[in-house]
């Protein structure tokens, strides 16, 4: 079957390159999705406070290098672990305070 390209009209056109082209960039917005993993060492739990201190290495995701600092937390995120812990954590950077992600044991140590 022949294509008649003089009746396809614009809007199909326009559809069929609006799909081609975010085909193309998924990918990439699947990248951003999630943060990087960072590594730490617990210095300090505050659980019914909802922080935790860590000694944490650079985080790319928020441009941020190596230093010592509170983040935000859940009670349930900060269960089981102790000051002096290595571990990895995702983090982001919402409404001016800094949060954990997720955040578990790092059984490489850092």
């Amino acid at each position: 079957m022949k294509t008649d390209w003089k009746t396809i009209g614009w809007r199909d056109a326009c559809a069929a390159l609006a799909l081609l082209a975010t085909s193309t960039i998924a990918p990439a917005w699947a990248d951003d999705a999630a943060p990087d993993w960072s590594t730490a060492t617990v210095r300090k739990l505050d659980p019914a406070n909802g922080r935790v201190t860590l000694r944490h290495g650079p985080i790319a995701n928020l441009d941020m290098p190596s230093m010592t600092m509170v983040f935000r937390a859940t009670p349930e995120q900060l269960q089981g672990l102790k000051a002096g812990d290595a571990v990895r954590f995702r983090a982001e950077r919402t409404d001016g305070a800094f949060r954990v992600l997720a955040i578990e044991p790092d059984g490489a140590g850092n």
